[in-house]
C-alpha cells in the first residue's frame, strides 16, 4: 500500500505538522502551492511539488530545478482545479490508497475548506482513502459501514453529516447517542458530537455517504 501526506496551502499548525510528519510513514511527500513554503522553512524536501504559486512565488522552485529527486509539476493561475485537487490526482496517480492532507482546514478561506471537503469525494471515487488532518480533526468520508477504535481516535467526539443526499438506514451501536435505522439528511444537527462508550463504536447504513469529523476540544 503506497501513501502520501499532502501539504497544503491553508494555516498550518507548526508543532502538529512537524510531529505528524516524523511519526508518519509515507511514500510520497507532496507541496501545493505554499505547502513549499512551509516544507522548505522547516528544512524537510518533498517528493512532488505541484501548482500555479500565485501564493508562495516561483522563485521558491528554482532552490528544487536541479534536484533529480524532486519533480515539479506548474499550472496557470487561470485553471479549472485548486492546488489541492492537483496534488491529490497526483497521488493517485502515484498509485497511493492512503492520503493525508495537512493545510487544508485551517485560514480564512471558507471556500478552500469547503472545497477540500468535497475532495473526499473525488478521493472515494479514485479508491483514495483520504484524510484532512489538523491538531483538533480527523475529517474523512465513508460510503460503507466502518468502526471507530476508541483507544485511536482523534478526540473525544465523532460528528457524522449526509453528504450529497440522505444516509438510509443509520444504526450506531457502543455509541452514547445511539440511532437505529435512522435517515440522515442534510437538515439538522442529529448526529453531531456524539461519543464512544465502548472499545469500539460500530456505524453502519444502506446507503448514502457520510462525512466523518472525529475531534477535541
Amino acid at each position: 500500500m503506497k501513501t502520501a501526506v499532502i501539504v497544503s496551502g491553508g494555516k498550518i499548525e507548526e508543532d502538529f505538522a512537524l510531529r505528524f510528519l516524523e511519526k508518519e510513514k509515507f511514500d510520497y511527500l507532496i507541496a501545493a502551492d505554499r505547502g513549499l513554503k512551509f516544507l522548505q522553512e522547516q528544512g524537510l524536501v518533498p517528493t512532488h511539488i505541484v501548482g500555479d504559486f500565485d501564493s508562495s512565488g516561483k522563485e521558491l522552485l528554482e532552490l528544487y530545478r536541479d534536484n533529480p529527486q524532486v519533480e515539479i509539476r506548474t499550472f496557470q493561475p487561470e485553471k479549472d482545479w485548486t492546488d489541492t485537487e492537483i496534488a491529490l490526482e497526483q497521488a493517485a496517480a502515484l498509485g497511493c490508497t492512503r492520503v493525508n492532507i495537512l493545510g487544508a482546514t485551517g485560514g480564512s478561506r471558507v471556500d478552500h475548506l469547503i472545497g477540500n471537503l468535497q475532495l473526499l469525494s473525488l478521493a472515494l471515487e479514485r479508491g483514495v482513502d483520504c484524510y484532512l488532518l489538523d491538531s483538533k480533526n480527523k475529517i474523512y468520508l465513508r460510503d460503507q459501514e466502518f468502526t471507530v477504535d476508541k483507544r485511536s481516535q482523534w478526540g473525544t467526539y465523532v460528528s457524522l453529516f449526509a453528504l450529497g443526499g440522505d444516509v438510509e438506514g443509520l444504526t450506531l451501536h457502543g455509541m452514547k447517542y445511539p440511532l437505529h435505522e435512522y435517515t440522515l439528511g442534510s437538515v439538522g444537527t442529529r448526529a453531531v458530537s456524539n461519543e464512544i462508550q465502548e472499545e469500539m463504536g460500530h456505524i453502519t447504513f444502506r446507503s448514502g455517504r457520510l462525512l466523518v469529523v472525529e475531534a477535541r476540544d
